[in-house]
């Protein structure tokens, strides 16, 4: 089922994306191989500092003497550091593997850019988040959805986690290489992906139709709701249609990352 040719829509104010202050002082800290070594690679992290135990300088010898080499100056030195030390500007029980990193937030984007990323493309996949409020959460499902290759993730400005380390180590990288696009008003923002030629789904246990049976094709939006309450019914109204994923009453439901990850392998399998 494909949707009829876009209209315009109108463009809106892209919300600020606030720096989530941890221990270490200002700006924000992402630790772990994966979150470091990706954010290291992106262009559009401007890093602070970065602490390394003499281990982890020689393990990623390679990635961090890359670094070096495509930021120049804009890259700090590293800091040898004791893995005590890096401890103690961490979030308690932060895995950080001997490297971390205090960075700026990454620069906001719009839904506008994402529509303007499925420009052309016969086929697009977006993941929608209401008010999914886990970092680990919404990290696994960015995971998920660059593994997939989605175009991005929106979620809400209010009711949703800051960009912050544990969002970035369940990202396990994702966090810079897969939009996370903040909106201030969700609805507004599915009638743009509607206007845009998006089918927008959204996904509930008591829908009539599996996702597999909606045989969605084209350009789609797939809402997700928290688990318990799932997509508030504001959300639910603003969405082209119902779809559910087939399974078992052995449980009421999946974790919304679990459920996001087999959706979207619905989705990209067409």
């Amino acid at each position: 089922m494909a949707r009829p040719a876009p209209s315009s829509a109108n463009r809106s104010r892209a919300p600020r994306s606030a720096a989530a202050k941890e221990p270490g002082g200002s700006g924000h800290w992402l630790w772990g191989q994966h979150p470091v070594l990706a954010a290291l690679a992106n262009p559009k992290r401007r890093i602070r500092r970065l602490l390394a135990t003499a281990d982890a300088q020689t393990t990623h010898a390679h990635a961090l003497e890359s670094a070096a080499q495509k930021r120049g100056s804009l890259l700090p030195p590293i800091e040898t550091q004791d893995r005590a030390k890096i401890d103690l500007l961490l979030p308690p029980g932060a895995l950080h593997q001997g490297i971390a990193l205090q960075c700026d937030p990454l620069p906001a984007l719009a839904i506008e850019d994402l529509i303007a990323a499925a420009d052309g493309q016969d086929n697009a996949v977006i993941i929608i988040l209401d008010q999914v409020t886990d970092p680990h959460n919404v990290g696994a499902v960015l995971r998920s959805a660059a593994a997939f290759g989605a175009l991005g993730l929106v979620v809400p400005d209010r009711h949703a986690p800051d960009e912050t380390g544990t969002l970035a180590k369940s990202a396990s990288g994702a966090l810079e290489t897969l939009p996370l696009v903040r909106v201030i008003n969700l609805a507004r923002a599915l009638e743009q992906l509607k206007a845009a030629g998006f089918w927008v789904a959204g996904l509930a246990g008591e829908a009539t139709r599996t996702l597999a049976e909606s045989k969605l094709s084209g350009k789609i939006a797939l809402a997700l709701g928290s688990e318990g309450e799932g997509l508030r019914r504001l959300t639910r109204e603003h969405c082209d249609l119902l779809v559910k994923l087939p399974q078992t009453d052995l449980v009421e439901s999946l974790n919304v990352s679990n459920a996001a990850a087999v959706a979207l392998y619905e989705l990209i399998r067409r």
